[in-house]
């Protein structure tokens, strides 16, 4: 009965448990939440405000330093490591 019984618990479980285990995992991928339209704008808007900002300290700093020569900014004036032209542009309609 035991030489029976094993074989047929290793065929339901290659057969039936692997599929239903990875079509139940495939589904919840899918049911994940996505970022929307009205996100990817929101990130858009921030990324520009961010980067005026930005803009606006590296003017403030500037200012103070030719004030001020003893003024040492908390980061280099210009930072050439970062591209702030660079943006998502695939997903904008």
């Amino acid at each position: 009965m035991e030489d029976i019984f094993l074989p047929i618990m290793i065929c339901g479980m290659l057969f039936i448990g692997m599929p239903w285990l990875i079509f139940h995992y495939v589904t919840k991928w899918k049911q994940a939440p996505k970022i929307t339209d009205e996100d990817e704008r929101l990130l858009d808007e921030l990324h520009l405000l961010a980067r005026r900002l930005e803009e606006r300290l590296q003017t403030v700093e500037r200012i103070i330093a030719a004030d001020n020569p003893e003024f040492r900014p908390s980061r280099p004036l210009h930072d050439d490591d970062y591209d702030f032209s660079r943006q998502n542009l695939d997903r904008r309609n």
